[in-house]
């Protein structure tokens, strides 16, 4: 693949080989930034789990200290709709808002929390929502009674982070903009929840690969207490 002229800049800014400590990484993956726009930020682990395994199945949110830098639109499926509206929600409704995305192919949202008593109707839309990782979630906060709650730490900078099935892990961290204590600080929480979630039946290494980049620009490898 040809690659232009600012990627291949970007690229001899990241010393070959080395590893950086992770305050380093932080500056110099803003610096590799070959966009005009405000690229996005991602951390990508290469873990030495086996998603096959039930217990190794690594996946959960996380609320950032300082955000992602992306507002999420949130669609409250629930009877409860001033409720839900009241605390932040974009769009809310119950039947006729999945009426809606079935029959208009409709999609102006990111993410759907749901109430309990909601869930047979959103079960019928498993084939639609389940493939764009749109389906609501108890285990990640999605499906609550505390529409309140699931709604602000969405707004707040609510991440989902999962092992894919190649045992790899991508979570943006936030904007090229932040300043790089935000960005720091955003990191470390990743990190040490990354740490905090290691299976118990993991042996030896677990965290083989760790890499921040931006939107179209290298790898930058980086090293973090806990490791």
């Amino acid at each position: 693949m040809k690659r232009g002229k600012k990627y291949r800049a970007a690229v001899e800014l990241v010393e070959k080989g080395k590893i950086y400590e992770l305050e380093e990484a932080v500056a110099l993956v803003k610096k590799t930034s070959t966009t005009k726009f405000d690229a996005t930020v991602d951390a990508s682990f290469r873990l030495n789990v086996d998603p096959r395994q039930a217990d190794q199945q690594i996946r959960g949110t996380l609320v950032l200290p300082h955000g992602t830098g992306k507002t999420k639109v949130v669609l409250a499926i629930t009877q409860r709709v001033d409720d839900a509206l009241s605390h932040g929600a974009d769009f809310a409704g119950g039947k006729e808002m999945l009426d809606k995305i079935k029959n208009e192919n409709w999609f102006g949202f990111d993410v759907i929390v749901a109430t309990p008593d909601m869930m047979g109707e959103l079960g019928k839309m498993g084939r639609i929502l389940g493939p764009k990782g749109l389906m609501p979630n108890p285990k990640l906060g999605t499906v609550t009674t505390d529409l309140a709650k699931a709604i602000s730490e969405i707004k707040a900078g609510k991440v989902e982070y999962r092992v894919d099935r190649n045992a790899n892990m991508h979570v943006s961290i936030g904007k090229v903009s932040f300043d790089d204590e935000k960005l720091i600080e955003n990191l470390n929480a990743l990190c040490e929840r990354v740490v905090r979630v290691r299976p118990a039946s993991v042996k030896g290494t677990y965290i083989k690969n760790a890499v921040l980049s931006t939107t179209m620009g290298p790898a930058v490898p980086f090293t973090f207490k806990g490791r």
